[in-house]
């Protein structure tokens, strides 16, 4: 009898590199302020390029305010295709109406597995370790600033191993004839970038 060999199936990296323009996570964290007052903070990150598309903060997420983000996220036709998000109940089924309504699949993550949502754990983390950690928040408008202003650096500047050691809107590599190294500094001189600048 003859047997019909199957195509081999691709491969894991395979897979993300045909789906990665398709996929967006979503993810929420908690700050708290100088006065004890507690502050969510929405973040919605494309996996291409480590792009943060979208943040917001609020004292008060209501299922309105969790599903108008994601309409600010992606107007017009800029939907992606998958929403990666964790169980979390703060969702609510407001926001998973909204989401299918603009025909976007939302894929949970199994809970307490964190590991399987990587990138917006990585970049809560990277909030807190490089940024939040070493300032004290006084109010909404405050942590809106910090947070906007860590997000220039995150995507002018900071370097990312899967992007190559490139940051998302990386500058050209410069050669040693435009001129000496000097250090601009980004959130509030927390962290800097180093440029060539002719004399």
């Amino acid at each position: 009898m003859l047997r019909h060999r199957k195509p081999p199936s691709q491969t894991w990296r395979t897979f993300l590199a045909n789906h990665v323009k398709d996929l967006v996570s979503v993810d929420f964290s908690t700050v708290p302020t100088v006065t004890f007052q507690v502050f969510f903070v929405f973040i919605v990150l494309s996996y291409h390029p480590r792009r943060v598309i979208h943040f917001n903060v609020t004292e008060q997420p209501t299922a309105a305010w969790r599903a108008q983000q994601i309409v600010e996220a992606f107007p017009w036709d800029t939907a992606p295709r998958y929403l990666l998000r964790d169980c979390d109940g703060i969702y609510g089924d407001y926001l998973q109406r909204r989401v299918d309504a603009m025909d976007i699949r939302e894929v949970l993550i199994t809970p307490l597995s964190q590991w399987q949502n990587p990138c917006a754990e990585r970049l809560i983390g990277s909030i807190r370790r490089e940024c939040l950690d070493h300032m004290i928040v006084l109010n909404e408008q405050h942590l809106r600033r910090i947070i906007g202003s860590y997000l220039r650096y995150y995507h002018a500047a900071r370097t990312h191993l899967t992007l190559e050691e490139d940051a998302p809107d990386g500058p050209a590599v410069q050669p040693p004839d435009r001129g000496k190294v000097v250090a601009l500094p980004h959130v509030g001189g927390l962290h800097h970038q180093y440029v060539r600048l002719a004399a």
